[in-house]
């Protein structure tokens, strides 16, 4: 017998051999029921899979994170079988479950049309009732490729794991079988509530080398009421689009001479030079000194930090005088150059250095979107220099600081311990040190956080920071990676009390992440109707009637003086007009001047978010602001 420990750390022994599947339904018929994989000893499972030796087992259904991906991944199979049925020329290539559904993509002679989605969704639903089994085989190589000899996307991606002599994974679903690893749902009959949303191009494997395919996205739910929600929710999320809203209120564009590189117009900058104005405020309150370092750098300095071997395909390349360079994909490299440039004591540590460095990265075109996903961006880097001794002591002061930043605006958020990935450089007990320390910080600060088991950069482990934004979404913006690799590969030193030389450990962190995303984040958050403090244009001032145009003047530079963002509207329009065009703009507060207001020095307020704040002595106004726009106020 094996012994299993379930949840509340409760014990129970079942013949070896035992699937995740029988365990939940040992447990329970409603918990089998609503299982959609299993979690033993931290790593995801399908429920197939049998049980040789003790262990940890946690039975997920779709409440949980983890358990929504087969969920999804089962649903998009419901897509291929449906298509395959209608039409049975496609050729499939992938469907994966995404962050609120999934996908699958087909090679059709003409794309889907809205009339095609309903026919295919009517046909998923038939599907579903039908409550299909979802069984696994494996296939050795050969027996594969002659299944899949008349598909040929299945066929190169059989081929990338043919060559390392396991057997080959399928799922099998009435009259559908797909080439997938899983996990899978038990059976189709779970996926109660479907909906397919949209159909759009994308190049096979985001190359635009090759060839276009037809991408079907969808989602779905185990109860009705939760995808209305869903849906409702996607609607709203349109209403906030970043891309909808950043060209109406003039922010950015987004040009063909510059795909992924985004164009900031001046409301634009002036968004974004408040937000850095406000990082460099509460940076240098928490001791960080600022620096700046070059775009460009030698390749023998990505060679040294590792980038090269594990970074490379992400990153732009030139040549100069014969020399191979590198334009930067992140700020670490040059942040060892600068502490490199004179010795340090144990002292002036530990030493907090800032940078808001301009980062390239290649991403394929089809992953391009907005502000969300670009080729260079704005990182709001710093790196830590510390002893041993004072590692959890400067987590602690990172997490405070990005606490204090996504308060301010009114996010709630949680975090993930993010552990050593496969791909990794480093000695397994400085790794284990390392996850130690971010863990134990995190536990004695109170904090809750869950495990991303090998999800960590490639020098070191790392807390994740994800907000969750106006309607629910989850964006992954702040983190702190705790290094001791970098030091060492750099030779970084200082002097400690003993008078010998020791090496540093390194925290790299960044809050905001990239300042153009997390534009785009509040973009959406706030949909365009940001805060007074950050607002382009924070007051407008309407004359009533060309006559007042001279007091409306005087309204501006007053407001100007006092540091408040504002402007006039003199064109030769209708005031409500001119008051609706200020609305859309979502400018915070609007000042109608007239005859009366320009006899007593007063202004008629019309605020955003109420439609006539009343009559007030322009000094008074004046005051009201300047606390609203100090204080940050949401």
């Amino acid at each position: 017998m094996i012994k299993v420990t379930l949840k509340d750390n409760v014990v129970k022994e079942f013949e070896p051999g035992t699937s995740v599947a029988e365990v939940a339904k040992s447990l329970g018929a409603g918990l089998y029921k609503a299982a959609t994989c299993g979690r033993v000893d931290g790593k995801v499972v399908d429920l197939r899979t049998p049980l040789q030796q003790d262990c940890h087992l946690e039975i997920l259904t779709f409440d949980d994170k983890d358990g929504k991906k087969p969920f999804w991944h089962s649903a998009s199979h419901v897509l291929a079988q449906a298509v395959r049925h209608l039409f049975p020329q496609a050729k499939l290539s992938i469907g994966p479950a995404i962050d609120g559904g999934f996908y699958y993509d087909f090679d059709v002679a003409t794309p889907f049309s809205a009339d095609d989605l309903e026919k295919i969704e009517a046909e998923m639903k038939k599907i579903v009732k039908q409550d299909e089994p979802i069984e696994q085989f494996l296939l050795a190589a050969d027996d594969a490729r002659a299944l899949e000899k008349d598909e040929p996307y299945k066929l190169e991606l059989l081929e990338e794991h043919a060559g390392k002599g396991e057997k080959l994974s399928f799922f099998r679903q009435g009259d559908f079988t797909d080439l997938c690893a899983g996990p899978h749902l038990m059976s189709t009959g779970a996926i109660r509530a479907i909906k397919l949303t949209s159909a759009t191009g994308a190049y096979w494997r985001g190359d635009a080398s090759k060839a276009m395919l037809c991408r079907v996205y969808g989602t779905a739910f185990p109860k009705a009421s939760q995808l209305e929600a869903h849906l409702n929710m996607l609607e709203e999320a349109k209403r906030r689009d970043h891309r909808k809203l950043g060209k109406e209120l003039q922010l950015f564009a987004l040009l063909e001479e510059g795909p992924g590189f985004p164009f900031f117009l001046p409301k634009g900058m002036i968004l974004k030079n408040t937000l850095i104005d406000y990082w460099r405020e509460i940076h240098q309150q928490a001791g960080y000194q600022e620096i700046s370092t070059p775009i460009i750098l030698s390749r023998a300095l990505w060679e040294r930090s590792g980038h090269w071997d594990h970074y490379k395909d992400n990153m732009y390349t030139t040549v100069i005088d014969d020399e191979d360079f590198c334009v930067k994909p992140m700020n670490c490299p040059g942040g060892m150059l600068v502490y490199k440039t004179q010795p340090h004591s144990y002292r002036e540590l530990p030493l907090r250095v800032g940078e808001l460095g301009l980062v390239h990265r290649h991403e394929l075109s089809g992953a391009l979107h907005g502000l969300m996903r670009v080729r260079c961006f704005t990182q709001d880097d710093a790196h830590i220099f510390m002893t041993q001794e004072q590692i959890k002591d400067e987590i602690k002061g990172v997490v405070r600081l990005i606490d204090q930043v996504y308060s301010l605006f009114g996010f709630e958020y949680h975090i993930e311990l993010s552990t050593m990935p496969e791909d990794h450089i480093g000695e397994l007990a400085d790794w284990e040190t390392a996850t130690d320390a971010l863990r134990e910080a995190i536990e004695e600060m109170g904090r809750d956080y869950e495990i991303n088991e090998g999800d960590g950069a490639f020098y070191g482990p790392k807390l994740d920071f994800h907000l969750v934004d106006a309607i629910g979404r989850t964006w992954q913006c702040g983190t702190i990676q705790l290094d001791m690799q970098m030091p060492e590969r750099f030779e970084l030193e200082y002097t400690g009390a003993d008078g010998q030389k020791h090496r540093p450990v390194m925290i790299h962190r960044v809050v905001f992440g990239s300042i153009e995303r997390f534009i785009a984040i509040l973009t959406e958050h706030f949909a365009g109707a940001f805060p007074t403090w950050l607002a382009p244009v924070q007051v407008e001032v309407i004359p009533i009637s060309e006559s007042h145009h001279a007091y409306a003047g005087q309204v501006v530079e007053a407001l100007k003086a006092a540091g408040v963002r504002a402007e006039a509207d003199l064109r030769a329009e209708k005031m409500n007009y001119k008051i609706r065009e200020a609305q859309l703009q979502k400018i915070p507060y609007m000042l109608v001047v007239g005859d009366k207001e320009a006899e007593a020095g007063t202004v008629a307020v019309r605020a955003r978010k109420e439609e006539n704040a009343g009559v007030k002595p322009l000094a008074d106004f004046i005051t009201a602001i300047r606390a609203e726009i100090d204080s940050r106020a949401r």
